[in-house]
């Protein structure tokens, strides 16, 4: 029972959140869903109904990277792997959009490690 409330709060939070943050074809959203072993970052023209570019701790790209690191480490990586494809895209400046999560720990990471790697919020 108390799982369903948690879930059921953090999506009346993203609700809240996504009546302020919309996606453009100029300015696009990052947005970040987390598991508990896993974190997706997805960048998304709202206008379009187009997700432009994807990465998550499950892609191939990164899979033999990621062993040994911790969960924040890798929400860094998968931040940076998101950027250097949101970069290779032509896109440079994006919204963020942190799920109805809070910012701090792995979304906060990847943020960050996409900041790292180019991207402007």
């Amino acid at each position: 029972m108390k799982t369903h409330f948690r879930r059921l709060a953090r999506k009346r939070r993203h609700a809240r959140v996504r009546k302020r943050i919309h996606g453009t074809a100029e300015r696009p959203r990052l947005a970040v869903y987390r598991s508990l072993k896993h974190i997706y970052a997805q960048v998304i023209d709202d206008e379009a109904g187009h997700t432009l570019v994807a990465a998550s701790s499950l892609d191939p790209a990164l899979r033999e990277h990621l062993q040994g690191l911790n969960k924040t480490q890798v929400a860094a990586e998968v931040g940076k792997l998101v950027a250097k494809r949101s970069l290779d895209a032509g896109i440079e400046t994006i919204v963020f959009d942190r799920g109805g999560f809070p910012y701090h720990g792995r979304v906060r990471a990847l943020a960050e490690g996409a900041r790292e790697a180019g991207l402007k919020f």
